[in-house]
């Protein structure tokens, strides 16, 4: 019998009139992932979302602004044994001014070319970034 656990998150993927996308990376974490968070129990994941997003990156967005993209599943990238269940939101702007906050350490705009140069969750690297930029 596995010992592997699952967390439940929502989270989203930003994106600027450039075709830019916002990474973050926590603290302690050399893993660049969508912001977003664990649901409460007495949450959507759509107000999940919309917490973490104020929380983390001092952003505020609307249930409007989020554009289902369906829920997706991956190892967890900080912490071991664990399976990732994520529900994705897109969201896309003109532009976001996002400040870290909490256990942010660090948030980027990346092009395509960029996100090859970072150490990337592996949710956002296999299964999200193509959906980002969809190879012609």
């Amino acid at each position: 019998m596995s010992n592997t656990q699952c967390i439940t998150i929502a989270a989203a993927l930003l994106i600027d009139n450039q075709d830019n996308i916002l990474l973050v990376r926590k603290r302690g974490s050399v893993f660049f992932m969508q912001p977003g968070g664990k649901i409460d129990q007495d949450e959507t994941p759509e107000e999940a979302l919309i917490r973490e997003l104020k929380e983390e990156l001092q952003l505020v967005v609307t249930k409007e602004e989020l554009i289902p993209m369906g829920c997706f599943q991956d190892v967890a990238a900080n912490e071991a044994h664990h399976q990732l269940t994520a529900y994705m939101y897109r969201i896309h702007r003109k532009s976001f001014a996002p400040i870290p906050a909490a256990e942010i350490e660090e948030a980027v705009w990346l092009s395509q070319e960029e996100c090859q140069h970072v150490i990337l969750a592996p949710l956002t690297e296999y299964q999200l970034l193509p959906l980002a930029w969809p190879s012609e």
